[in-house]
């Protein structure tokens, strides 16, 4: 259905913490300037923990107006709760979207089948399309590849975001969940790896910041032109690394800043990048080529 680079895109905030809707606006025109494929609205990465309800469907509905079917747009609408998942999903429905990205439900700690209950509650209830998130270092649940099987047979749920790095999933899941059941790859080292063993796109964190050539990666991989796919991804390692070097989104809200693009705008409980942890991050950034 999708392929390529989707970029799991940030809310920009002012130094008060509030939403920067201009800012968002021309990171979208930005982004559809430099090749990248899709978007992702308020994921984790948009700060979905600290957006209050009205203001995560207000940013979501934003976006996508503003981008009005220039890219695809998928809205990040998970949370633990399936009742509150299903109401925001429906809320943003009205929305020019191209459909949901629902994360595992985190703390709780669902078993196999209640994931999948969740999941086929939430695709029962919504018109659009679902992508599977599947994040376990974050959510303390693994969506194992058989729960991704039985819940690739929802007519409304096409694909997975699978965020564990183990690039030997990629020919387990296809194996299980069919050709037409797309494989997004949800960590940045891996993600070459992922698309070249069959993998169609992954969305990035590092696509925030060097979108142009990231974007390029991932057509050389989704071709399965091994030795471009890593001659583009050499100078985006340092960026794979160390835009985790603190919590996501930390560390890639600085660089953007750094490269003038976003205000220093972050919400508690996280906070701006650490001074010790800056002189990696601007290293990354150098090698990348992007300031």
């Amino acid at each position: 259905m999708y392929s390529g680079s989707f970029v799991a895109l940030v809310t920009p905030m002012q130094a008060d913490g509030s939403v920067d809707f201009s800012c968002l606006e021309k990171l979208i025109d930005w982004h559809v300037e430099q090749g990248t494929n899709g978007l992702v609205i308020v994921g984790t990465t948009g700060e979905s923990p600290t957006l209050e309800h009205a203001e995560h469907a207000r940013v979501v509905r934003h976006a996508a107006e503003y981008c009005d079917r220039r890219l695809p747009v998928l809205a990040g609408t998970g949370s633990n709760s399936t009742r509150q998942t299903i109401d925001l999903s429906l809320e943003v429905a009205s929305a020019p979207i191209d459909g949901y990205l629902v994360v595992t439900p985190y703390y709780n700690k669902p078993t196999q089948d209640g994931l999948v209950l969740h999941f086929q509650a939430i695709a029962d209830a919504v018109d659009q399309p679902i992508m599977l998130y599947n994040v376990p270092g974050r959510t303390a649940v693994d969506l194992q590849p058989e729960t991704v099987a039985r819940l690739a047979e929802h007519p409304r749920i096409f694909a997975i975001k699978e965020a564990t790095g183990e690039v030997d999933r990629v020919n387990v899941l296809r194996e299980l969940c069919g050709e037409d059941f797309d494989l997004f790859s949800g960590d940045d080292p891996s993600a070459r790896q992922f698309m070249l063993a069959g993998g169609q796109g992954v969305v990035s964190v590092t696509a925030n910041v060097a979108p142009a050539a990231f974007a390029a990666m991932c057509e050389a991989a989704v071709a399965g032109d091994r030795s471009r796919a890593e001659e583009l991804d050499a100078p985006l390692a340092g960026l794979h690394r160390d835009l985790f070097i603190e919590a996501n989104p930390i560390p890639v809200k600085w660089a953007l800043e750094r490269m003038g693009l976003i205000p220093p705008g972050i919400r508690l409980p996280l906070t701006r990048l650490s001074a010790a942890a800056r002189p990696a991050v601007e290293e990354a950034l150098q090698q990348a080529g992007v300031l």
